[in-house]
């Protein structure tokens, strides 16, 4: 487990140096939040796929079209690399194609508001584990409240596979958020986000072929999917792989709480769903908890 920032390879200092230095942490932060929104509009966009290739077919549009951008731009080398580089970015491509596999066959069986709320606890969980400061636990008590707050009303009669799959992808969004912070130190640039969704795309195709088949292959899918792929993992995959150089992984994973209040606001403006008082008063918490968090974070990182 890590508790702050993994320190930065050579290569990865030297292109930094080239490119002016990395982020600062308000920066960072900044980052983090671009993704969740582009995340959010990405997972409308995505709704509209589910009847065309189903959700196995929908992360192996995304996956694929999000690893063929990133080879296009990256253009990421492939020699020079230790066991361990290669060990990391396999680990990094594994956990990329369990966490959005099992997150969508979950919001196939059960409402978005309790998926997001039961995956959230991975995060949630990380964010106590790797933190050493006490102040981290008030905040993650305090997210958690609103989280819990936000999705109570999709708990009374949960679809128990669908719950089970919600709470192995919250394990494996714990371990992307670890492993996109060992890639992003392993690896200069997105190179090696590339090339982890590179893998993700291989393992995920043969998943997609036997869900979807040709249904894949339809011009407007294609469309579809190729936006999808670019909102919710082009973007914020590689936001967050830049953000987590700087912020600690525990001050990271309670900032993943805004994604259900994200999703909430974005269902009000986007949707036109209706958002009563428990729902802003969820919001308020995990915000006023991300807030508290970066805080946490930015005093460890001085200390």
């Amino acid at each position: 487990m890590i508790s702050g920032p993994v320190p930065a390879s050579p290569e990865v200092l030297a292109a930094e140096a080239g490119a002016g230095g990395g982020p600062g942490r308000f920066g960072s932060v900044a980052l983090v939040i671009g993704g969740i929104v582009s995340l959010q509009f990405g997972a409308s966009v995505a709704v509209l796929l589910f009847p065309r290739a189903g959700a196995l077919g929908v992360v192996t549009l995304r996956l694929v079209a999000a690893a063929l951008v990133m080879l296009l731009v990256c253009r990421p080398r492939v020699r020079g690399y230790s066991r361990g580089d290669w060990a990391t970015v396999l680990a990094f491509g594994v956990a990329l194609v369990g966490m959005n596999s099992l997150f969508y066959q979950a919001i196939d069986r059960i409402p978005l508001g309790a998926a997001v709320t039961l995956e959230f606890l991975g995060p949630l969980i990380l964010s106590v584990a790797t933190s050493r400061r006490l102040l981290s636990l008030v905040w993650a008590a305090l997210a958690l409240g609103g989280v819990l707050l936000l999705g109570r009303e999709g708990f009374d009669s949960l679809n128990l596979v669908g719950a089970g799959c919600a709470l192995a992808a919250g394990g494996l969004w714990a371990a992307y958020i670890l492993l996109s912070a060992r890639t992003g130190q392993r690896f200069p640039q997105a190179d090696g986000l590339a090339l982890a969704l590179t893998v993700a795309a291989v393992l995920s195709l043969p998943l997609g072929i036997f869900s979807a088949g040709t249904a894949l292959l339809d011009p407007v899918t294609l469309g579809l999917g190729a936006a999808v792929a670019l909102l919710s993992s082009v973007m914020p995959y590689t936001l967050e792989l830049l953000a987590l150089r700087k912020l600690p992984a525990s001050g990271f994973a309670v900032m993943m709480s805004l994604e259900p209040a994200a999703a909430a606001t974005a269902g009000f403006l986007v949707l036109h769903q209706a958002l009563g008082w428990a729902e802003i008063l969820a919001i308020g918490l995990v915000v006023v908890a991300s807030v508290g968090a970066v805080r946490v974070a930015g005093a460890s990182s001085h200390g």
